[in-house]
């Protein structure tokens, strides 16, 4: 008899501390406790079929399509478990689909349930051919149906918003849209009604169509600024677009990888388009930044693109004072010849807008130093001050994600502080960021504002309440009025959100610099508008050339000049006002003006003024505008998805993005400056966005050297019988980048004046309307009350009825008169 030898012992996988070790489909694997099994499986390679799982939102097993045969201690489990729901445990063995016939067929019968009542709409249904439902469908169901009755139809579609269209019958009820509203964007207003077999998703608004008025959840409407996710993690076509719907099948579309250029989020998108014109924007994903979320602005704002003012062709003013059209050589040579005198006399000045990408902003800061010599630029074509450009020039730039807050310390921070930010409305991506923080990390997030707004009640906040304008001495008392605040900030983990609205308070950015200085808490600076960050790193402002470099110093100036070859101005520039005041008193004789709106500018006449004294004006523009209307030479620039370039988010981290449409002739702002230039007899060396951005990357940003600002705080207003003013604008508004969407109009939140119940009852007009008025215009809107301070009214700035600038040339903390509507 012959003894086999023992084996050779193999030792054993150590197992990390908080991981264990399971089994999946034979396989040992060694995962992180709390890990859901589906994830595991996952990177094992494993693909589970599921639709309610998504790795974002919180796990529902809903569908019950990812069952698996799961063993404990060597006992089976009387049934299959749901793999998205269950998380790893030691000597776990799991078995899939692909090694148990159980699991298999207890899928296989899941997908037979779920398409007993699911239409055959495949060739009509706006998901076809990017389906979960399809794929799956056939990867783990049945060839056949036993299912011979007629299946269960509803009037459709069902409007959930001007946005949203609900088709009952494809839903699977996976719960995806529902979680989303609730967890992720804090609009719980779609939700599950009915239960059983009648269970179905829906609204307050569609009650009576459902016939479940007495069962509903609320009596809102699903009005979020965040509803077009719901559509795009549908995985079943339930849910579609009102402004896509039928308008094209996925494999006819043409993907492109971009960038969202309506706010400095940067957030990741693809843009599908089919012959040369725009059809959906999709989130994209990039975990640093959007995640896989993104705002109903840049998903469905996207139509100005194509919109029947778009200017096509070079404009040139005639003898009789019309516009007309005309060759790129002749509008080249009248614009170089009125600017080239402006130059030799009073000089030229340059403004530009918010959409600029990285390469557009260098090389209108070029252009500005060697074409018209001037240091006479500004991006800021809304409020700003001396202070803030100190700010800017001391504490933002040069920032980089390594160096500065991003969006990762945002969510896992222990403290926030918003101040002059309402991160719903100016920076949606940083509000989900807030939100999540402080569901999953218990971050605690304080609001310094005036009334408790959807951003508060949503990231579960605190209000410090203060006047308008009150908010510098608001931040120096913190230490005596809110000790436990102070306390955090000086704790670890601590960030101060900081807005562009902080431009219109006196004293608030050195009062910030004061509180950083003290409690050691991290400083973020988030403006509104995609192209701001840019702009500033490049040199569009008055006081710095690219890379942070002081126009003032010496070395700095000869550093960039002899990069560019040419002698720089040594004189700091005049900043946006400072330009306009100079041209509307003749003491310019040209404006450059890039993607302008004189409304967004503190005081619109006196940009208009401005525009009809100089006495040339040369306009780079997308669209018809009240510039265009008054500039001498119109040259047409192109959008973003017609152009490559890149945009620095508010981290300051590089968002490139290459050209979507082509051929469509349209060229960017940084040929067209560098052609306008050449005859003008100076280089630009920015014909294209990559020599331009090649050209910048040579100036590397230098430390800091600016001194930072040291404005004392001022007393808050004091009303003296009128009211302070409290305004911003609202994500959906009427922007211009907004035009030619009405479903997405649909969407925006009524506009409203907002007053305190004490103040409204001493006006008379609790339910009623009120007029805010000053020695420029007036406003008149219907009251709603919210907790703002007495004395205290707060406008949207460019809505419906409610354009701030434009009737008041007032803004934030600005004193006005109020009273009833009808008086």
């Amino acid at each position: 008899m012959t003894i086999a030898p023992d084996k050779p012992e193999t030792a054993e996988t150590p197992v990390p501390e908080g991981y264990v070790k399971l089994t999946i489909d034979g396989e040992e694997v060694i995962a992180p406790k709390g890990e859901l099994l589906i994830r595991t499986a996952e990177r094992l390679g494993t693909s589970i079929p599921r639709f309610c799982d998504h790795p974002l939102l919180d796990p529902a097993g809903a569908c019950r399509q990812c069952l698996v045969e799961v063993e404990m201690g060597g006992r089976p489990m009387p049934k299959p478990q749901a793999s998205c729901t269950m998380t790893v445990a030691d000597g776990m063995v799991v078995k899939t689909q692909l090694t148990s016939p159980v699991a298999d067929k207890a899928q296989q019968g899941v997908m037979e349930l779920l398409l007993i009542n699911h239409p055959l709409d495949c060739p009509i249904c706006d998901k076809g051919g990017e389906c979960p439902l399809q794929n799956q469908a056939l990867a783990h169901g049945r060839a056949e149906s036993r299912f011979v009755d007629t299946k269960r139809t509803f009037p459709k579609p069902l409007p959930i918003s001007a946005q949203v269209l609900l088709d009952r019958e494809r839903c699977v009820l996976c719960q995806r849209c529902t979680r989303f509203s609730e967890q992720i964007a804090g609009d719980p207003f779609i939700a599950l009604l009915e239960r059983g077999a009648h269970q179905q998703i829906g609204t307050a608004e569609t009650a009576d169509v459902l016939d479940l008025a007495s069962r509903t959840t609320g009596g809102e409407p699903f009005q979020s600024y965040f509803s077009g996710n719901v559509i795009q993690i549908c995985p079943v076509g339930a849910l579609t677009s009102a402004a896509y719907r039928f308008r094209s099948r996925p494999f006819d579309l043409v993907s492109s990888p971009s960038v969202c250029e309506h706010c400095s989020s940067g957030c990741a998108e693809r843009t599908d388009f089919r012959r040369g014109k725009i059809q959906r924007k999709l989130a994209g994903e990039d975990p640093e930044v959007n995640e896989e979320w993104l705002c109903d602005k840049g998903r469905f704002a996207f139509r100005y693109v194509q919109a029947g003012d778009r200017i096509r062709r070079p404009l040139v003013r005639n003898a009789s004072g019309e516009l007309e059209e005309a060759s790129w050589t002749d509008a080249l040579r009248i614009a170089s010849a009125g600017l080239l005198k402006a130059r030799e006399g009073k000089g030229g000045a340059v403004l530009t807008g918010g959409r600029l990408t990285v390469e557009d902003a260098y090389a209108y800061s070029k252009f500005a130093r060697i074409a018209l010599r001037t240091n006479d630029i500004d991006f800021r074509t809304r409020a700003h001050s001396d202070e803030e450009l100190a700010f800017l020039g001391s504490t933002v730039v040069g920032t980089t994600p390594e160096t500065g807050v991003t969006f990762s310390e945002i969510e896992n921070a222990r403290t926030v502080l918003c101040v002059a930010f309402e991160p719903e409305d100016e920076a949606p991506i940083v509000f989900l960021r807030l939100r999540k923080g402080a569901r999953k990390n218990h971050t605690r997030v304080v609001h310094l504002g005036q009334w408790t707004t959807s951003s508060v009640r949503k990231t579960f906040g605190e209000l410090l309440a203060c006047i308008p304008g009150g908010e510098a001495a608001a931040v120096d008392g913190i230490a005596q009025h809110a000790a436990d605040l102070d306390a955090a900030l000086s704790g670890e983990g601590a960030v101060i959100l900081v807005g562009e609205r902080a431009a219109e308070i006196p004293g608030l950015f050195s009062a910030l610099l004061r509180l950083t200085a003290r409690t050691g808490a991290r400083l973020a600076w988030i403006p509104r508008r995609a192209g701001d960050r840019g702009a500033l790193e490049t040199g569009c402002v008055p006081t710095l050339l690219p890379g942070g470099r002081p126009v003032t110093d010496a070395a700095a100036r000869a550093e960039v000049g002899k990069q560019w070859g040419v002698e720089l101005p040594a004189e700091p520039g005049r900043d946006v006002t400072g330009i306009l005041q100079a041209a509307s008193g003749g003491q310019l004789d040209a404006l450059v003006v890039g993607g302008v709106d004189p409304n967004d500018l503190p005081d619109p006449d006196l940009a208009r003024r401005a525009l009809d004294n100089v006495g040339f004006v040369v306009s780079l523009e997308l669209r018809a505008s009240e510039v265009t209307e008054r500039a001498d030479v119109v040259l047409p620039v192109a959008p973003a998805v017609e152009k490559a370039g890149s945009y620095l988010n508010w981290e300051g981290r590089r968002r490139e993005f290459d050209i979507t449409l082509e051929g469509t002739g349209s060229l960017p702002d940084s040929r067209v400056l560098d052609t306008l230039a050449v005859e003008m007899d100076a280089d630009l060396f920015t014909q294209t966005p990559a020599a331009a951005a090649g050209d910048f990357a040579k100036l590397a940003p230098v430390a800091p050297s600016v001194p930072a600002p040291s404005v004392a705080a001022p007393a808050a207003p004091v009303p003296n019988g009128k009211a302070v003013l409290a305004t911003w604008r609202q994500l959906i508004d009427n922007g211009s980048l907004q035009d030619d969407e009405p479903h997405l109009k649909g969407t925006q939140r009524p506009p409203v004046a907002r007053l305190s119940a004490k103040t409204a009852e001493g006006l008379g007009t609790t339910a009623g309307t009120v007029r805010v008025s000053n020695e420029r215009g007036s406003i008149t809107l219907p009251v709603e009350v919210a907790d703002l301070p007495d004395g205290v009214v707060w406008l949207p700035g460019n809505s419906d009825g409610s354009a701030v600038r434009a009737a008041l040339a007032a803004g934030h903390g600005a004193l006005v008169q109020i009273s009833g509507g009808d008086q």
